[in-house]
């Protein structure tokens, strides 16, 4: 009897240590776990917002104002000619894309040179431009001075390559076109024969076109004043496009926007 009591003490005490040793596994395991969960692995925390769309640039900004006001003169003239004979009158080519960008310009500045108001050069004088023609090139004026453009390529007819040489040069030369590119040339579009400018929208390379927008690149005359049409998102190939500058003593340049560009208020 002695001993069946003793063994039934035995084992309730053993019963007794192995629950003890559960419960302290119990509490070590759940507290492993909360540490494994608060640990920072560097990952996104579950209320990250994915997706927001990224803040526009002031760069940006500027060139989406400049294009949205060329497509608001372009649906204002509704396929007719403008007027594009006398020296102020904006739908001259070039006084498309200089007007474009002084109107725009105003809210903002180059962060290298905050308190300068932003200009566009004029064309380069035509004694300036020898052996070439005139109009593809502008004057350079320095960024202290308020220009923010920079030449970020261009394409000048080497006479001593042949025409085929040229013409591949000049087709990669477009290539590198960027939205809100301003281009400037001389050369034979057609309608017209001399300087010309534009302003690049894009370039797609799945199609090997470029699209863009401008003023007076055709026309007509009326009574003796001349009138140009306005284009905007007009896409042709870069071949048809290389064709109108890739001629002897002709060229064009590629300008682009700096990328320091800030607000005028110092946003």
């Amino acid at each position: 009897m002695r001993r069946i009591m003793i063994g039934l003490l035995c084992a309730m005490l053993l019963l007794m240590c192995v629950s003890a040793a559960a419960e302290e596994f119990d509490e070590d395991w759940t507290l492993v776990e909360e540490e494994v969960i608060l640990e920072d692995d560097g990952s996104e925390t579950p209320d990250t917002e994915a997706g927001e769309p990224k803040e526009k640039s002031a760069r940006d900004d500027f060139l989406d104002r400049i294009i949205a006001q060329g497509e608001e003169l372009y649906i204002k003239a509704n396929g007719k000619a403008q007027r594009a004979h006398y020296k102020g009158d904006i739908y001259v080519c070039k006084n498309f894309t200089t007007y474009l960008f002084r109107q725009n310009r105003d809210d903002f500045r180059m962060a290298e040179f905050p308190n300068v108001t932003l200009v566009i050069p004029n064309n380069l004088p035509k004694e300036k431009c020898k052996p070439y023609a005139y109009g593809l090139a502008w004057e350079d004026i320095p960024a202290s001075k308020g220009n923010p453009f920079y030449a970020a390529a261009e394409f000048r007819y080497n006479k001593d390559l042949s025409k085929e040489e040229n013409m591949e040069l000049a087709k990669a030369f477009l290539r590198q076109v960027q939205r809100g590119d301003f281009f400037q040339m001389t050369g034979n579009y057609g309608s017209g024969v001399g300087a010309h400018s534009a302003i690049m929208l894009l370039y797609d390379p799945a199609t090997d076109e470029i699209h863009w927008m401008d003023s007076n690149m055709s026309g007509k005359r009326i009574k003796g004043i001349h009138y140009g049409y306005v284009q905007y998102d007009t896409v042709r190939s870069v071949e048809w496009w290389a064709g109108k500058f890739c001629q002897r003593k002709c060229g064009a340049t590629i300008y682009r926007l700096r990328d320091d560009i800030i607000y005028a208020d110092g946003r």
